[in-house]
């Protein structure tokens, strides 16, 4: 039988979530702008644009709820 998390297993489960979350947005922004045939400064100011844009949605989820 599975007993209950403690807080610190919850905020650690929730932090490894957040950041899968960050990682998928900015890679799936970089895979998107391979599409375009982009220079690598390209690619890699996708990637920082998605992971700042995941970032935001994360922070937004959280103080939101």
């Amino acid at each position: 039988m599975v007993g209950p998390l403690s807080d610190d297993q919850r905020r650690s489960g929730h932090r490894r979530l957040q950041a899968g979350f960050v990682a998928f947005v900015g890679v799936s922004a970089g895979l998107i702008s391979l599409q375009a045939d982009p220079t690598v400064l390209q690619f890699l100011g996708a990637v920082v644009g998605g992971i700042v844009l995941g970032v935001a949605l994360v922070t937004y989820l959280y103080w939101s709820s």
